[in-house]
């Protein structure tokens, strides 16, 4: 029924200008602005669109993942622009991530906040 119409996800944030910012520099995605919020353009032809919501709750749920190929340097990268990763106890590491392989399942994954509080990640495996 919709193998044909363009699908896309969307989320909401409390402010855009700090989501363009981070989206675009911090995590150095494609944005285009339209006048109802931002397009983030991935890299394997998908779209996810990001509106404002004054009274805005973040997601208590990981709204993106973003697939790395080292997930070690892609959360030092990450930290070293300033993010900081959630810590689950018995689950992370020292460094926020969280080892597939040490609690026999998926993939190795790192979760941290975007600027309105959504939860995001980079994961590997």
């Amino acid at each position: 029924m919709f193998e044909k119409n363009e699908i896309f996800s969307s989320f909401a944030v409390d402010n855009l200008a700090r989501a363009k910012e981070f989206y675009g520099q911090t995590l150095g995605l494609h944005i285009l602005e339209r006048p109802e919020g931002l397009e983030l353009h991935l890299q394997s032809g998908g779209t996810i669109f990001i509106y404002a919501k004054p009274e805005h709750t973040p997601a208590t749920f990981t709204v993106l993942n973003i697939a790395v190929d080292d997930i070690d340097a892609a959360v030092k990268a990450l930290t070293d622009k300033g993010i900081v990763f959630e810590k689950y106890p018995e689950m992370t590491d020292d460094a926020g991530i969280a080892r597939g392989k040490q609690y026999g399942q998926g993939p190795d994954i790192a979760w941290f906040k975007d600027p309105a509080g959504n939860i995001l990640s980079v994961l590997h495996g």
